[in-house]
């Protein structure tokens, strides 16, 4: 995952002499490969390479196009055969991405970016009109951060220089602070005031005194997908998640795979496996990464990873991770963390890995995140109950809540009910405890931020795309908000990939029928059907069971010192996003071994420990001043609200800007 930063000054003033070297001691940790700079008339561009396939070690960025553009890339094109066939002699087998994906912007501008398939950013600056154009890929698996101000524009794959460089203190937002607490923050916001993230399937033009966002794809509601048998639905799916898994394989170092003992990180290998023997990917190996902890007695995954092991005759690294340290509650001064989750330990388990990695010399990560939430994971009737009810075909509706009552011995008006109230407005509807806010939160923050602490809830409209689509959708944007707050692996630097989340496959699971997703008694019916003697059997028909951890837990012992002394004067309380009365009942009482939400106080501390981290490092503005953003942020309420029902990918000042595609 290579990395980029930017600075255009619009007055032509070139940076400091020593400016571009202190950001390339921030990159060159995760670019450990080769580096290059672009500087010309007020616009300086770093990049730092770190190369994954044997194309991209041919490439020099930033790159200039025949059109004189200069275009930075960080990503995997799936598509490049497709682009070399159509684009035609200027391009080979051999093109390294960046000079295909040159060539396309150079043909069709920026509609190009919608045709890229793959995990993927760029920039491009055009002299020639003196504009800047940011975009990241359609799921956000990589960042952009961008800052705006009266004289300069900054932008970085890392938060990190944005903040450390940028000469001045920052309030912070209070909407990714509320998103933080909830289901992680939205994916165009950065903590900081001032800064923004390029939000997934957009590009942002930036000109002099100018800025617009533009959508240039999203999921296609009328694309429906129908089949005579499940025979058909289950060939599909095999063909797309193989295409999904082979795209991820494309490396010229071995690649490694999380195995768990569930179903998702399970098919990705063995599915992975039969595509490595068939020769149709040239991956060196691949081997397989493993977590156990034999002292919680809801977790004992060994006997299922170990299951795909003897299928593949072949032991992965196996790291224990039954240690405390996996949740300190301190943080390392010499490190800055940009965000609440880059607070982490380098602890035992995160050396083993490091170990392992370096080890076999690999440099990509598959990761099965995705997959629990797009095939089926939940067994719910809802989404099928909500198309029945939308389309009109009521005999159908009785047959399927008599069905699903009797599966799950549940009066079928409760789940008739259950559907009809998600077409109502959440403020109208019971919020489930899930969703409630932690009690410790401040009232007049939760207040201003009841969206973003209830998950971007929105209610399911009777009309237009169909329910189950909306939900895949809303499904789809809690993954980008995950992506959002993933950290830039440094310690080895790698790249992890998401077969569930590749774009031709989630668009196959949005055309589907949702009974081919989920079937009363049979959740993720599709997917089991269609893996079945690829998979083994015993992961393939494992039953799903409550998992509750006792680690976290006993992270919160009575005496903790650390969390005393955290409690005692807490930044957060400060900035008016808590109130430190309520917090230390909430950790007296799980101190206590009393029935608490065990995340939101994990939560609570991470952002505790970040933002000392960020006062230790003088980057916050003081309390008074960020009261006085708190204020501001209460006017623009009601705003937000109507604007995140309308366009919720933008911030509030970009949404009077924005121009559609």
């Amino acid at each position: 995952m290579s990395v980029q930063f930017g600075r255009w000054s619009f007055d032509g003033v070139p940076p400091l002499l020593d400016f571009p070297e202190k950001i390339n001691m921030v990159l060159a940790p995760f670019g450990p490969d080769k580096s290059n700079s672009y500087h010309h008339d007020g616009v300086s561009i770093l990049y730092h390479a770190f190369h994954t396939t044997k194309e991209s070690r041919q490439e020099t960025q930033p790159y200039i196009s025949q059109s004189g553009t200069v275009i930075t890339w960080d990503g995997r094109l799936d598509n490049r055969l497709d682009f070399i066939h159509q684009i035609g002699a200027s391009l080979s087998i051999d093109s390294p991405d960046i000079s295909i994906v040159a060539t396309a912007y150079d043909r069709w501008g920026t509609d190009c970016f919608g045709k890229l398939i793959g995990d993927w950013s760029l920039s491009i600056w055009n002299p020639t009109d003196r504009s800047l154009i940011l975009a990241i890929d359609p799921l956000g698996t990589r960042h952009l951060y961008y800052s705006v101000e009266h004289d300069q524009v900054a932008w970085s794959t890392m938060l990190d220089p944005l903040v450390l460089f940028a000469g001045r203190t920052f309030a912070l937002d209070e909407e990714y602070v509320a998103g933080w607490f909830s289901s992680l923050p939205a994916a165009h916001l950065s903590p900081y005031v001032g800064i923004d993230s390029v939000p997934p399937a957009c590009f942002v033009r930036l000109e002099r005194g100018r800025q617009t966002t533009r959508k240039y794809w999203d999921f296609d509601p009328d694309k429906r997908i129908c089949y005579r048998t499940d025979a058909e639905y289950e060939e599909h799916f095999r063909t797309v998640f193989a295409v999904a898994v082979q795209r991820r394989l494309r490396s010229d170092a071995p690649v490694l795979a999380e195995l768990s003992g569930g179903i998702d990180s399970s098919s990705i290998v063995c599915m992975g496996d039969a595509i490595v023997a068939s020769g149709n990917v040239k991956t060196p190996q691949l081997e397989t990464v493993s977590y156990y902890n034999d002292s919680e007695p809801n977790w004992n995954e060994r006997p299922y990873f170990t299951k795909v092991e003897e299928l593949r005759c072949r032991t992965g690294c196996h790291i224990d991770v039954d240690s405390l340290d996996t949740f300190e509650f301190e943080f390392e001064k010499e490190r800055f963390a940009a965000t609440p989750g880059s607070c982490g330990h380098f602890n035992k388990a995160a050396k083993q890995f490091a170990a392992c990695m370096t080890s076999l010399g690999s440099r990509v990560l598959l990761s099965g995140i995705g997959g629990d939430e797009v095939t089926g994971g939940v067994p719910t009737a809802t989404p099928e109950l909500e198309d029945l009810l939308a389309r009109g075909h009521f005999g159908a509706l009785a047959h399927q809540l008599k069905v699903w009552a009797l599966t799950k011995r549940t009066p079928w008006f409760h789940l008739l009910s259950q559907a009809l109230l998600e077409f109502f407005p959440p403020a109208l509807v019971n919020v489930s405890k899930y969703k409630r806010p932690a009690p410790w939160l401040n009232p007049g923050f939760v207040k201003r931020n009841r969206m973003a602490l209830r998950g971007y809830q929105s209610r399911t409209r009777l009309f237009g795309p169909l329910p189950s689509f909306q939900e895949n959708v809303a499904t789809i944007d809690a993954l980008r908000r995950h992506l959002g707050c993933e950290v830039l692996p440094s310690n080895p630097p790698h790249e992890k990939r998401y077969p569930y989340l590749d774009r031709d496959f989630l668009e196959f699971i949005c055309a589907i029928p949702r009974e081919q997703l989920v079937r009363p008694g049979q959740r993720r019916s599709l997917m089991r059907r269609a893996l079945a003697g690829i998979v083994p059997h015993e992961l393939l028909n494992r039953r799903r069971k409550a998992f509750v951890a006792r680690a976290p837990l006993r992270a919160f012992t009575p005496g903790s010192p650390t969390l005393r002394q955290m409690s005692s004067h807490m930044v957060s309380a400060s900035l008016g996003f808590l109130e430190s009365h309520a917090f230390r009942v909430a950790l007296r009482d799980a101190c206590n071994g009393q029935e608490t939400s065990i995340v939101q106080l994990l939560r609570t501390v991470a952002l505790e420990t970040w933002l000392i981290n960020l006062e230790h490092r003088r980057i916050l503005r003081n309390s008074d001043a960020q009261t006085n953003i708190n204020k501001s942020q209460c006017l623009a309420t009601s705003a937000n609200k109507f604007r995140h029902q309308t366009h919720p990918h933008l911030s509030a000042e970009k949404y009077f800007t924005i121009e559609r595609g």
